[in-house]
């Protein structure tokens, strides 16, 4: 087990690393307490059972991770993670890269049939054979000297990442699969997916009210929120959480007296920065021209024609257990009540999923098939 701590050690390791077909990378991170991941260490694992393994310490005094970043950029060298998008996530924020190529086990592991969103521990236990000591899980990453059984188990999550990796690789190449995965795997390398823009942070709160002025108050107390816990790296909820935001939604503060009486606003949201912002954000609101007005989102107002989305509840399921496919991964609940609401712009009927279940999602809206219960097994068949 070696400890990485100056950046000449990392830049070694990481010219290793250049020489591999592949690293298995993983990290460790806080985030109660802050709005972005705090990386509190990197592990990384070279092929084979006796290969390097190293633990990287981002925390130590004077350590670069440029060299990490420049293996990042190394396409001869696969980056193997597993569940990667939270690792990709505080990559992309502290230095705006991406490790190509990628390789997220957890999402090849749903290609191959181990099922939806598969755990790291499921995995070594049936392809590693081995079992984790997982009680070091939760523990302060930040705090340091970092304990022994700290330690081991960072450095577990990387090496059998390596045994998995090569079986994963090996599944998608006798089953023709890897395109699918690389599908998937090109959204986490999309900056969008990790831009959050506080004009749209009113999206995420969930609400029973459609009504247009309500909805433009959500809006404007959501965007202060999302800018104020970005500028000052606090969780949104240490603004104001979303119940609190929908009050005062509804009850339209406009002094510092009617915040005092807000039952759900926390006491530090009722005066100072956080008690101005909410006022101009109600009074913003109040101000936008009716035609402005936001409306719920279309996913929100469909005419779901219930009957035959459940039929293709059923289709999913059959899809799914004929490929070992997840059916999470191939759709969505969501995609199916679209689909039966008569939209197509879905992610279930383009690239891979198109081939899997999409063409035959349209063409059992369209009454060419039907479905057939026999053993057990549903069936599809072909109609008159």
């Amino acid at each position: 087990m070696q400890l990485i701590d100056t950046t000449e050690a990392l830049a070694a390791f990481c010219a290793a690393a250049k020489a591999e077909p592949y690293v298995t990378v993983d990290t460790e991170f806080l985030r109660e307490r802050t709005y972005w991941s705090k990386l509190c260490l990197v592990q990384m694992a070279l092929p084979g059972k006796d290969g390097a393994a190293v633990l990287v310490d981002p925390l130590a005094e004077g350590i670069s991770l440029a060299p990490l970043y420049e293996l990042f950029a190394h396409e001869a060298t696969v980056k193997v993670f597993h569940a990667a998008r939270q690792d990709l996530e505080i990559f992309f924020v502290d230095a705006g890269v991406f490790p190509r190529p990628l390789f997220d086990t957890q999402i090849a592991a749903m290609v191959c049939g181990f099922g939806e969103q598969v755990g790291y521990e499921t995995l070594v236990r049936k392809i590693a054979k081995a079992n984790l000591d997982k009680t070091s899980r939760f523990t302060d990453w930040s705090r340091r000297p970092l304990s022994e059984a700290q330690l081991a188990y960072a450095l577990a999550d990387v090496t059998h990442l390596r045994v998995i990796y090569e079986f994963l690789s090996q599944e998608l190449q006798r089953s023709g699969r890897q395109k699918w995965v690389e599908e998937e795997e090109a959204i986490l390398l999309a900056p969008e997916t990790y831009i959050t823009r506080p004009e749209d942070a009113w999206q995420r709160v969930k609400t029973r009210s459609s009504s247009s002025r309500f909805l433009a108050i959500v809006r404007e107390l959501a965007r202060f929120r999302e800018a104020h816990a970005q500028a000052r790296n606090i969780p949104r909820a240490r603004v104001f959480k979303d119940d609190a935001l929908l009050e005062l939604a509804s009850t339209r503060p406009q002094s510092p007296e009617d915040l005092s009486r807000q039952r759900l606003l926390l006491r530090e949201a009722r005066r100072g920065e956080i008690a101005e912002g909410i006022l101009a954000a109600v009074a913003a609101g109040l101000a936008v021209p009716n035609e402005d007005c936001p409306r719920l989102p279309q996913a929100r107002q469909l005419q779901v024609d219930t009957a035959l989305a459940d039929l293709l509840r059923v289709l999913l399921k059959a899809k799914s257990e004929e490929t070992g496919v997840a059916a999470k991964l191939i759709a969505t609940s969501s995609d199916l009540d679209a689909i039966a609401a008569g939209r197509r712009d879905v992610a279930a009927l383009t690239g891979w999923r198109q081939e899997v279940f999409g063409a035959d999602a349209l063409r059992l809206v369209k009454g060419e098939i039907a479905l057939s219960a026999r053993g057990g097994a549903v069936r599809v068949v072909q109609t008159d």
